[in-house]
């Protein structure tokens, strides 16, 4: 194995780590409703405290790693995003609670761009060593409330130390596998000239990826409750349809970059946005669940193919910051789906589930239609 797929393969599995403390956050979500008896506004304020402050501050910690390379961001992030997880179920009052979630999203934003800039480096020209790193991501999302949940079952909210542990066996790993490694370069601009960053470019890419993030949290957020609307299925039934839309994300994202490398960055990103015109379409007018469960099969295609993309975009925009690149992309343009989705909630009471999808509609369509504007910056990458 060389050594940049030996530092890529290490950097999924912290990639895994790091962002299992976003998956906790949902699974915590009921035990501090059950134990302390919060409103939902309280465990919305919980969630807003993991999710928004740190898309916020990512672009703010790239920023800072364009200016001065700090590879130590990597362990300690995610090291600070286990510690901050780890101590929220100790303190018994909600702003105690609410800082020590806030602490771990601080921990996940300052491990994102430098990270993102480490993977870029291992994987070379590749779109799709990106999208393995951003598989990382998708698994420990999907695998967090597999082991927040039977550990929380067990010891209530005072077992949270043990959730930070995998943060702390992690950090020691990364530490002592880094450690015989040469110092990198003070400066985070090496990898490319600041004069050569294309700002237009980048800006109409961040409007593709704001329309990418307000259709996922839009379809995440009602795909379970149209399911249980039309056809009456059980909960679990339909949160089964949400299970295979988020879990085709690992194999669209891998396609993507496949794709993205042997055909073009911009074809993996319009195919995408392609297959979810039909994919949202079969979801609103399925005549039956299957129908329905196949609509969210192609939708996770559509709208994981050029997730893993957009941040290499992003980076081949701004060679000469790619912090800041990989903090707007992974960060603060992916946080407006999450400011949308309440909206789209009032139009859901107002009008009904398959209205508020039907809006959706458009996004794909803005996607497509502003990824003319954007420039290709490699039209292939050829096999090792």
């Amino acid at each position: 194995m060389t050594s940049g797929r030996r530092t890529l393969t290490l950097l999924v599995g912290t990639h895994v780590v790091d962002d299992l403390y976003q998956g906790a956050v949902p699974a915590l979500l009921p035990f501090l409703v059950a134990e302390r008896h919060y409103g939902y506004a309280q465990a919305t304020g919980i969630t807003l405290a993991a999710t928004f402050l740190s898309s916020i501050l990512q672009p703010g910690f790239g920023v800072l790693t364009d200016r001065r390379r700090a590879p130590w961001l990597v362990g300690a992030g995610l090291l600070t995003a286990g510690v901050g997880i780890g101590l929220c179920g100790l303190g018994g009052g909600y702003w105690t609670t609410w800082f020590a979630v806030a602490l771990s999203g601080v921990g996940v934003a300052a491990y994102h761009p430098e990270a993102a800039r480490a993977a870029r480096q291992a994987a070379g020209a590749s779109a799709q060593g990106m999208s393995v790193f951003a598989v990382g991501g998708n698994a420990g999302i999907a695998v967090a409330p597999l082991i927040a949940a039977p550990i929380l079952g067990a010891t209530g909210l005072a077992g949270t130390p043990l959730l930070a542990l995998p943060a702390v066996v992690t950090a020691l790993v990364l530490a002592a596998a880094w450690r015989s490694r040469e110092p990198a370069p003070a400066r985070g601009r090496a990898a490319g000239d600041a004069a050569t960053d294309d700002w237009r470019a980048f800006g109409w890419l961040t409007v593709v990826v704001m329309c990418r993030s307000v259709a996922y949290f839009g379809i995440s957020s009602f795909l379970a409750l149209l399911l249980i609307h039309r056809f009456g299925l059980s909960k679990g039934a339909a949160s089964a349809a949400l299970t295979v839309f988020t879990g085709t994300g690992a194999v669209g994202t891998v396609l993507g970059g496949r794709l993205a490398d042997r055909a073009g960055r911009l074809r993996a990103v319009r195919t995408g946005y392609v297959l979810t015109v039909p994919g949202l379409l079969g979801l609103l007018f399925a005549p039956d669940p299957a129908v329905a469960f196949a609509a969210a099969f192609v939708l996770g295609l559509g709208l994981y193919v050029p997730f893993a993309v957009h941040t290499t975009l992003g980076q081949e925009y701004l060679p000469g910051r790619i912090g800041t690149a990989s903090g707007v992309t992974l960060g603060l343009a992916v946080s407006v789906g999450g400011m949308v989705a309440p909206l789209l909630g009032l139009v859901a009471d107002a009008y009904g589930i398959r209205t508020a999808l039907a809006l959706l509609l458009v996004l794909p369509l803005i996607a497509l239609a502003v990824s003319t504007r954007l420039p290709e910056t490699r039209v292939a990458v050829a096999r090792a």
